[in-house]
């Protein structure tokens, strides 16, 4: 989706926290979703990062517009529910162990390529999200301040990170103007053929590769202009405090991984 892990800027509660704490909540999300396998509990993660999702666009003044959080977060869903679709499929058709509890002919879709499957698709959306969401409310720049200030992290390491964040909706924005100089010249993108589509998509690679190329050695030569090697802890003109509504949301997310904990312990369906 175009402009998927772009920050959107706004008032909201979401916005204001620590970067470290809402780095904190989506790591332990994502942990959560992999703890357990009850389904209802990952479904209530799905809808918990719904919730964040409409969170992430509270706080705005009567008349003022949204940032856009909760429809970019619907907007992934749907992406996410596309592909989930696809590795559904995959899994009980390569998944032969298990009970037949659907026999087609000589084929039978199995208890455990059902189980396998669904826990994979809840899985991946429960844990996709909640990334997305805190990158799209979070400063790229605060949070690489933060890794080197707080954490310690190596300046290079916490570049690297955001750097290769920043350069995925840079690199779909190249993406999609590549592709509408060539619907300009007559080639339809638009067929519900998917083989056919990726053999038109596939050749489009060369030119994003030679544009991404030029683009990161731009971008390298900038960094070395502006003292790369010479960024240490302390750098930053921002200072970062924890205060009370930091220390909640931390709190919030270890409730929710001992949630998955208790759900696995009790073998919660």
């Amino acid at each position: 989706m175009k402009g998927f892990l772009d920050f959107l800027p706004g008032q909201s509660l979401l916005h204001k926290i620590h970067p470290l704490a809402k780095l904190f909540i989506a790591v332990a999300i994502c942990a959560s979703a992999f703890v357990s396998s009850s389904y209802i509990f990952l479904c209530s993660l799905i809808i918990l990062n719904l919730i964040l999702g409409l969170a992430g666009d509270a706080g705005c003044k009567k008349g003022e517009e949204k940032p856009g959080v909760f429809k970019r977060t619907c907007g992934l869903l749907k992406g996410l529910l596309k592909v989930s679709l696809f590795l559904f499929i995959l899994q009980i058709l390569l998944i032969r162990s298990g009970k037949a509890v659907i026999s087609i002919g000589g084929f039978a879709l199995t208890d455990k390529g059902l189980n396998n499957g669904a826990l994979l698709v809840l899985r991946l959306i429960a844990a996709t999200l909640p990334l997305s969401i805190m990158i799209t409310v979070t400063n790229l720049g605060d949070l690489s301040n933060v890794l080197v200030n707080n954490l310690h992290l190596p300046y290079k390491y916490a570049y690297t990170f955001t750097t290769a964040i920043r350069f995925i909706p840079v690199f779909g924005n190249e993406m999609n103007n590549i592709m509408e100089a060539q619907i300009s010249r007559g080639v339809d993108f638009e067929t519900k053929n998917p083989f056919k589509k990726i053999a038109l998509v596939l050749p489009l690679c060369v030119p994003l590769l030679l544009s991404s190329v030029r683009k990161i050695d731009s971008t390298a030569i900038a960094t070395e202009l502006r003292g790369f090697h010479f960024r240490k802890p302390g750098c930053a003109a921002k200072e970062y405090k924890f205060k009370a509504k930091d220390f909640l949301s931390v709190i919030f997310a270890c409730l929710v991984i001992a949630a998955a904990v208790l759900a696995k312990i009790y073998n919660l369906y």
